[in-house]
């Protein structure tokens, strides 16, 4: 076992996964380092969701390791891995994903609640972060009301209100349209920036990756290459090798 960088928050390597004998994942490695923003992209199928997946310890790995801050992931009990996502990981899913029952304030403070904050201080951050993201005036409404591109706010306040250390974005994007989806990745970014939270985002949205401190690039399951910040604009393929 070969400790990880001093310098990556998150570190991979080696790590595959295969859906019942198929490869999703073969030998993909990556380091993401604090408040850093790494957009992982490549073609539907190309195992972006899986590699995601495994990161955030929603998978164990079949072969492969997983450290975040000098932690193994890849060794931890179910429990340790539940705990680690409930304190450390912050989720936004490709669909919105909030509770139709609840107001906006109350899906946005649930987690901060269910860790035991006060429902007066978890309604208070759940309003700064609505402010945030543009969909304060919606506070009171229930999700039937909002917009998809509201929902999607929602769920990123959500996701940043409970100050997760590593914020993972599966395609968050894609169900909006195309007007809205350069706004929400700016908003996304610029909050995580704002408060040194490393984001690792999922996506074949071209307009992501000049928001990105680096592109990471996968091909059927394998990690073809990365791209600078700074070389983004203008290249449509990876010419550094992994």
């Amino acid at each position: 076992m070969v400790a990880p960088p001093d310098d990556d928050m998150l570190w991979a390597r080696s790590v595959s996964y295969a859906y019942r004998g198929s490869p999703a994942l073969t030998g993909v490695s990556l380091g993401v380092r604090e408040g850093e923003v790494l957009v992982v992209s490549g073609p539907r199928g190309s195992g972006k969701t899986t590699l995601l997946a495994c990161l955030s310890a929603q998978l164990p790995p079949d072969e492969g390791e997983v450290w975040f801050g000098g932690v193994p992931v890849h060794s931890l009990t179910r429990l340790g891995r539940e705990r680690l996502r409930r304190e450390h990981f912050g989720w936004i899913d490709t669909q919105p994903r909030l509770v139709p029952e609840l107001t906006v304030w109350e899906n946005v403070a649930l987690p901060l609640m269910l860790r035991g904050i006060p429902r007066r201080a978890a309604r208070t951050t759940a309003r700064e972060w609505l402010e945030r993201l543009d969909v304060g005036g919606e506070e009171r409404q229930r999700p039937a009301a909002l917009l998809q591109a509201q929902r999607q706010r929602v769920t990123i306040a959500r996701a940043l209100a409970a100050g997760p250390r590593v914020l993972f974005a599966d395609e968050p994007t894609a169900p909006l349209h195309r007007a809205d989806r350069g706004q929400v990745l700016r908003t996304l970014t610029a909050a995580a920036r704002s408060h040194g939270i490393s984001v690792i985002l999922a996506t074949h949205d071209s307009e992501a990756a000049p928001m990105a401190d680096r592109t990471v690039s996968l091909l059927d399951g394998r990690r073809v290459g990365t791209i600078p910040a700074a070389d983004v604009e203008g290249r449509d393929t990876c010419s550094v090798s992994a």
